[in-house]
């Protein structure tokens, strides 16, 4: 099993960990439930926490793609989707949040607490916005029907698989894809079987919500039967190789069938594509492979998008192929090309969309066009008030133009709005350690850590702060009252852990 396709995998299994009994709280949701008597092994707390340490772990990982306009898409998206059904959030309420992998393997899966990923190469094989909102909706759906906390309701403790040893697994399988193969097989072989056993069950159940999002939010529902057909169609082309999303997502006919059945009196909804859904994907196209071979091969898709002559592929094209330019340092050339790709659009258009104004300040500023790239974002940040991606990325172009009182300034202000952006606390540490601020650099580190849930590193970065020559008084006292939160933390931490 490749290791990318075996650390997918395994982030499934870890939402087998069991965990302490709390009552799950009660909801008036319409949407359909299997009923609550498995529910109790896993509080949607717990639920949410095991999520957020599978997710400190993805994030380190090279594959893990942290590129700002692609999570203000996925995100955005998702959000669209969730406010057209508020019930699909679930009893438990989980605030959720869309990420991407890189993997030309088509994939998509959900985490415990409200994590849910899609791979490179799945989003790049939705040719419609409807078909990508169509696996959203299914993996909400299993979010939402908590179907990880019912799947720890028909397993004992001892069936369950071990949190220490898939993360052992997962880190094999960097070095030692036969390595991390061996670990998983030892022992573990009934759990697994049980997983995708209930996993039948629960596709049925996630794709009868995921068509109730699709019809509440505008979308296309038959766009989730045109995926899955060509799904089904590619698994019995592959041979042995068969999509990682039928592999965990088991596809039946009966299972298009039962969809179909259920779509055929639901009134036709023609949706657009939207300018954002192509340009993303050409974006996505960049990202999955930086090579020369993956530029060579992206250029090749993005000059036949343009002899299609329609807007959005001429625009989409000359976008991606402004990105490859950007990559191969040619700036001049870029800029020029993301001049076209704007033009091929009516005015209206062009100026609807974040992702032309970000790419250009991204051009700028490997340019070193600190000045121009300072003046763009500072513009874009009014034309698109909303952008967390264009708001975070005026601070990094006020510090790479050497404004680092005003980048404080900002920043500071930022964090305070938004207190869980970890990117946020990183760029004002990057701040005060241009001002030579190396207290208030290494407070801002401890919340990164903090906010990242690795407390240890919190406290450390505490005392280093601590010890720092410029520590005034008044940042002593901040730094003591912070590192007694943190220690009250950790010490309710470990009590939990030592619970389990």
């Amino acid at each position: 099993m490749p290791p990318r396709l075996l650390l997918t995998f395994l982030a499934g299994l870890l939402c087998t960990l069991p965990m302490a009994a709390v009552p799950a709280p009660q909801s008036t949701q319409n949407l359909p439930s299997l009923g609550d008597t498995e529910r109790e092994d896993l509080s949607p707390l717990m639920e949410r926490k095991v999520g957020e340490q599978i997710m400190r772990d993805l994030r380190r990982d090279p594959d893990y793609l942290d590129d700002a306009p692609l999570l203000e898409y996925l995100n955005n998206f998702g959000s669209t989707l969730l406010a057209a059904t508020p019930d699909a959030r679930g009893e438990a309420h989980f605030d959720f949040f869309f990420f991407a992998v890189r993997d030309p393997v088509l994939n998509a899966f959900a985490l415990p607490g409200g994590f849910i990923a899609v791979h490179s190469g799945l989003v790049l094989a939705a040719q419609h916005e409807s078909e990508l909102a169509s696996v959203l909706a299914h993996e909400i759906g299993h979010v939402s029907q908590r179907h990880i906390a019912r799947m720890l309701g028909k397993q004992k403790q001892d069936s369950l698989i071990p949190l220490a040893a898939i993360l052992m697994a997962v880190l094999a399988a960097r070095s030692s894809p036969d390595a991390a193969s061996a670990m998983m097989i030892g022992g573990q072989g009934l759990a697994i079987q049980r997983q995708l056993n209930f996993s039948r069950d629960a596709e049925r159940e996630a794709d009868r919500v995921g068509l109730q999002i699709l019809r509440e939010a505008n979308f296309d529902t038959s766009g989730m039967i045109a995926f899955f057909r060509r799904l089904q169609t590619a698994g019995r082309s592959y041979g042995d190789s068969v999509p990682a999303f039928l592999m965990s997502h088991p596809l039946t006919s009966e299972r298009i069938a039962d969809i179909q059945a259920r779509t055929q009196d639901y009134p036709y909804k023609q949706r657009a594509d939207s300018l954002d859904f192509n340009l993303i994907r050409a974006r996505v196209r960049v990202l999955q492979d930086s090579s020369s071979t993956g530029m060579r091969e992206a250029a090749v898709q993005f000059e036949n998008q343009l002899r299609q002559k329609t807007a959005a592929q001429v625009a989409s094209g000359k976008y991606g192929l402004a990105m490859i330019a950007l990559r191969q340092d040619a700036y001049p050339k870029a800029l020029a090309l993301l001049q076209e790709a704007r033009a091929a659009l009516p005015a209206s258009a062009a100026l609807d969309s974040a992702l032309f104004a970000h790419l250009s300040v991204e051009i700028r500023l490997a340019a070193h066009q600190y000045a121009l790239a300072i003046r763009e974002a500072a513009a874009a940040r009014i034309d698109f008030p909303l952008s967390r991606a264009i708001a975070r990325q005026y601070a990094q172009v006020l510090l790479a133009g050497g404004r680092n009182e005003d980048a404080v300034q900002y920043l500071r202000d930022q964090a305070q709005l938004y207190r869980q952006e970890t990117q946020l606390q990183d760029l004002l540490a990057q701040a005060y350690a241009a001002q030579g601020k190396q207290a208030l650099q290494h407070l801002a580190l401890a919340e990164v850590h903090a906010l990242n849930g690795t407390l240890p590193a919190a406290l450390e970065q505490l005392t280093i702060a601590r010890n720092a020559p410029d520590a005034s008084f008044y940042e002593q006292a901040i730094i003591d009252a912070r590192e007694r939160e943190l220690q009250a933390l950790w010490r309710d931490e470990m009590k939990e852990r030592g619970r389990r």
